[in-house]
């Protein structure tokens, strides 16, 4: 009885020992989802690049191939940000709260890239002419807010992490007890 007592103590010992570093682990940011990160907001960054250009073309005598040339660029980068979304929702079971409210909030601002791109791809499609309408016109105003909104919540996250990640040493270093 008395060593059935001793392996009970040390069972729950070892448990309550043990459980600070399950939660650790768990808000500990995953490294993979932090790398993909930091791709989505160079890809971010040139896709807002790209959608400031595209909206500019609307200001200027460009052919409607010129358009579509551009909107054909943009298509790609909001294609590719969409292949890496679906990579970070892979890894968005493993990755710190933080890393998931990046990846939740990625999501729709990425579909109304791709919503607006269309429509934008479609309106040309169907007017072969110099783009001057008004929806048109809209659909990339739009494109640039979202794209614009996109790199900086991105990079506004990696920035967060980052500062995080210092806290946490500086914490460790001088051995202060977090929250």
């Amino acid at each position: 009885m008395h060593i059935r007592y001793k392996l009970a103590t040390w069972g729950l010992a070892a448990i309550f020992l043990l459980f600070p570093v399950a939660l650790i682990a768990q808000s500990s940011e995953n490294p993979e989802v932090t790398r993909l990160l930091a791709e989505a907001r160079e890809k971010a960054a040139v896709l807002s690049r790209d959608a400031d250009e595209m909206e500019a073309l609307t200001r200027t005598d460009a052919s409607w191939q010129t358009h579509a040339d551009m909107l054909e660029t943009i298509r790609q980068h909001v294609n590719d940000l969409g292949r890496l979304t679906e990579r970070l929702t892979a890894e968005r079971g493993s990755a710190a709260p933080w890393q998931q409210q990046a990846i939740d909030r990625m999501l729709p601002i990425l579909r109304e890239l791709a919503s607006n791109t269309t429509a934008a791809i479609n309106h040309l499609n169907e007017n072969k002419i110099r783009p001057t309408t008004a929806s048109y016109t809209e659909y990339l105003k739009e494109n640039a807010e979202a794209a614009h909104q996109l790199s900086e919540m991105v990079s506004s996250f990696l920035q967060y992490g980052e500062a995080r990640a210092k806290l946490e040493k500086l914490e460790q270093k001088l051995e202060v007890a977090s929250r």
